[in-house]
């Protein structure tokens, strides 16, 4: 028997005959090391413990302490013993896909009833009998004949369809968890009774497409959360109770920001509330943005089919696309046009129009632009996710030579944004190249250090994702962490050489000769409407000072304070103050409840005694009492936090 050599992680090498299972391998290190394995990493790849190795490689032996590849394992067990309970309950229920997920794990069924949230309680109890009986999981692969037989024999449609879409040659892998098999690549644990019974949590359920195609047949998807451990579970089903407080809808209704309908499907009607922060926010970028060097452009919503389809657009994004037909005057057919889903074609018309230097580069566009992409109804989301929507876009023409600097500079001013945002917590992570691909080695090669170096060069640690990157180029993405921990992807820098090269925009080099610049995609929000929604929700609707939408509510106590009031009121206007009168015949703790749910993060109540001695009681939300403040003083200190960050 041929022998192959596998490398552990300590530099250590063995030799051993080619068809070794990891379980042997672990076996032949240290029995205690066998009964804590449940998996296994060869190349980097996660290989289940019972997979024979038949090539040499490096080899790593897993335990429930590698948090990573326990949890993949978890949750890709407890979505096949959901499902096997599911089947054991209902037998005639049909089962399709289960993906892991985030923080667990869904599986999609067709079944003619409706699953209630009662029946969840009655899957989980089935689901801790198939646990504490601890039945064996095993693998086969078989060949394509014998799968389709078997999942005809029990009459399961969907995993023929999905046997279906495996590429001919490509290994069918079959499960059992017990006596329930599931057509699954793997990898798994050995035994059910490996899963923590008290640490999952089947959470609720919804309707999904068949493959996620509104054509095909709706389906129930069962949502689960599972950890390693009773604790992680507690600690995630508590932020989800924070996070439903957090919610932006629900904030968005106390605090009168915005609000959507059916007439206009994703798209956002902007209160003047909302319209504050927005607007507010808008121009602290546009600030932020001259001052770094960016010039602000601003190009047109609808564009004619020709450059989408020379962009290339048209082939690759037609189906997010609103299209839109004109009867033109004279014309024998229909002008197609298309809304915007996005702004880079645009902003290459306007590099190429004049021509251009090497001494004009780097060229930095930026465009408040806003964008339509076609969203399916069940995707939407508040105002996270829409269908029109407004980027902070920008678009860095250089020289290859030059992307290193411009990537440093644009996480440094990524950085001091964030910052001012209250986010502090955030990570980077660099997409490489990925197997299709355009461009040379060499190109592929420079580009990737470039990005790398910069992040360094900035102070920044950054991740590695092999062959995520755009077929084109490789990218950086900015993930968030907000105030209850979860991770909001906002920021991105994309390496592009292509779509100059289809647009043909060209620059004169120092030589004399015609030379394609490079794209640099960049945002540091993403979208303002999905940005507003996570500031929202990280600070539980109590915004900066300078983002309130409503800075102060003057209140009277009672209407002989009036006049004072209003005096106050004009007296912070004066100083650019978001400040109101509330002058109505109710309590003065009324008005207070009523403006603290609304987050107004000053109260300035007056009665006689302030009236008499100029001053005001200032209550600040969530803060214990008040304390008297003189007139003077308090439109001094409020001007003040009322200032942006960039302005101070």
């Amino acid at each position: 028997m041929s022998q192959i050599t596998l490398t552990f992680p300590d530099g250590n090498a063995r030799d051993y005959p080619a068809g070794v299972t990891a379980a042997e391998v672990a076996e032949s290190i240290a029995p205690s090391l066998a009964k804590r394995a449940i998996s296994a990493s060869l190349d980097g790849s996660h290989i289940d413990l019972a997979w024979p190795i038949t090539a040499s490689g490096q080899i790593a032996i897993h335990s429930m302490k590698d948090e990573a590849q326990a949890l993949e394992l978890i949750r890709h067990d407890f979505a096949h013993v959901m499902a096997r309970a599911v089947q054991a309950i209902w037998p005639d229920v049909k089962v399709t896909i289960g993906p892991v997920r985030d923080h667990g794990w869904f599986y999609d069924f067709d079944r003619a009833e409706p699953f209630t949230p009662d029946d969840l309680g009655a899957i989980e109890g089935k689901m801790k009998e198939i646990i504490n009986a601890r039945e064996p999981v095993r693998t086969e692969i078989w060949d394509r004949d014998r799968a389709i037989a078997h999942y005809k024999a029990a009459n399961e449609p969907f995993k023929l369809e999905l046997i279906d879409r495996i590429p001919e040659g490509q290994d069918l892998r079959m499960y059992w968890h017990g006596d329930w098999q599931d057509l699954c690549r793997g990898p798994h644990l050995q035994n059910t009774g490996q899963l923590p019974a008290d640490a999952f949590k089947l959470t609720h359920i919804a309707g999904a497409y068949w493959l996620g195609d509104a054509t095909r047949p709706m389906l129930q998807r069962i949502y689960g959360v599972a950890f390693r451990n009773r604790d992680d579970l507690k600690a995630h089903m508590t932020m989800l109770e924070e996070a439903a407080k957090r919610d932006h809808r629900k904030l968005g209704r106390e605090m009168d920001l915005y609000h959507m309908q059916e007439e206009a499907p994703g798209q956002v009607f902007w209160h003047p509330n909302g319209w504050n922060i927005y607007t507010t926010l808008q121009d602290y970028m546009r600030r932020k943005q001259r001052a770094d060097g960016y010039v602000e452009v601003n190009t047109p919503q609808v564009v004619s089919r020709k450059l989408w389809e020379e962009s290339g657009h048209w082939e690759n994004y037609q189906e997010n696309m609103f299209i839109v037909e004109v009867d033109e005057e004279h014309a024998k057919t229909k002008t197609i046009n298309a809304l915007k889903p996005m702004n880079c074609p645009c902003h290459v018309q306007i590099f190429n129009h004049g021509l251009k230097s090497y001494r004009d580069l780097p060229l930095r566009m930026a465009e408040f632009g806003s964008c339509n992409r076609y969203e399916p109804s069940g995707a939407l989301h508040g105002i996270m996710r829409v269908r029109g929507f407004t980027q902070d876009d920008a678009h860095i023409f250089c020289t290859e030579d030059q992307i290193e600097a411009e990537t440093k500079k644009f996480i440094d001013f990524l950085a001091g944004i964030y910052s001012d945002l209250g986010f502090e917590g955030w990570r980077i992570k660099l997409s490489t190249r990925p197997e299709k691909r355009i461009g040379t080695e060499e190109s592929w090669d420079r580009a990737e250090a470039a990005l790398g170096n910069a992040c360094k060069a900035a102070g920044h640690d950054y991740t590695v994702f092999p062959g995520e990157g755009a077929f084109y180029g490789p990218k950086l993405e900015f993930v968030l962490t907000d105030a209850i921990g979860r991770d909001w992807q906002c920021g991105t820098l994309q390496v592009d050489p292509n779509l100059p090269e289809r647009l043909d925009a060209e620059y004169v080099g120092a030589d004399g000769h015609k030379h394609r610049p490079i794209m640099l995609h960049r945002a540091v929000l993403g979208s303002f409407e999905r940005f507003i929604g996570i500031l929202i929700e990280n600070s539980a609707g109590k915004l900066p000072f300078w983002l309130a939408p409503r800075q102060v509510v003057v209140a009277s106590i009672v209407s002989d304070a009036d006049a004072y009031v209003h005096e106050v009121v004009a007296a912070l206007r004066d100083r650019g103050i978001r400040a109101e009168a509330d002058i109505r015949n109710e309590k003065i703790n009324y008005k207070v409840r009523e403006h603290s749910v609304g987050r107004v993060p000053a109260i300035l109540a007056i009665g006689m005694k302030e009236v008499e001695d100029r001053t005001v009681s200032l209550r600040r939300l969530d803060a214990q009492g008040s304390r008297t403040v003189t007139l003077d003083q308090v439109v001094a200190d409020l001007a003040a936090e009322a200032t942006p960050p960039d302005l101070r």
